[in-house]
């Protein structure tokens, strides 16, 4: 998945907290940004769901491609392409939209709609701005300000990698464990526990 699904978790408790009491009243703060949470993941699922369709495509022509002198990255580049017309899927990624953020512009108003349409249908909350849009507006402007403070974090950690004295190849068993706890540490110097 494009985020952590920490940061995910992080990321919803602190939307709820944020808009709490100002935009929304809850007396359920917790289930809400479970729920949020439950959403973000989905969102983010679907582009991880289309990812391993491409990829078990291609897995049936690879013999063809291979004799052809395909490229694999080319081809897969291709046919998500063509998915992501077809079926009108939001790229989640925003680097594959010139965005700085980890989540596309467009991803992140997608789910701010769609979060938005949840808190107009649930009893576990009331909405005091009744106008949709400056609800929306609102999640827009938290969710973007959390993305931008992980992306920060995300580049210091894989700063600190390549600072390692050996070249660790990204995608590694090792890498992973690396950036996990750099990730980690650096998010602590921000004062973001993902435990809380």
């Amino acid at each position: 998945m494009l985020l952590a699904r920490e940061f995910v978790a992080y990321l919803s408790r602190q939307l709820v907290r944020r808009l709490t009491p100002g935009t929304i009243e809850t007396p359920t703060p917790d289930l809400v940004a479970e729920r949020v949470a439950e959403l973000v993941s989905e969102e983010l699922a679907v582009e991880d769901r289309l990812n391993d369709e491409v990829r078990d495509l291609l897995s049936q022509y690879s013999e063809y491609m291979r004799r052809e002198g395909v490229s694999y990255q080319e081809m897969f580049r291709r046919i998500k392409n063509t998915l992501i017309s077809q079926r009108k899927v939001i790229r989640a990624a925003g680097r594959d939209t010139g965005d700085a953020m980890k989540l596309s512009r467009d991803k992140v108003t997608d789910i701010s709609h769609k979060i938005v349409d949840m808190f107009r249908r649930s009893r576990e909350l009331r909405l005091k701005d009744k106008d949709p849009n400056n609800v929306r507006l609102e999640v827009v402007r938290c969710m973007t300000e959390l993305l931008l403070a992980e992306e920060k974090v995300d580049r210091a950690a894989r700063l600190k990698i390549r600072s390692q004295k050996k070249e660790i190849p990204e995608g590694t068993e090792e890498w992973d464990l690396l950036h996990r706890r750099y990730y980690s540490e650096e998010l602590k110097k921000l004062g973001i526990d993902l435990a809380k």
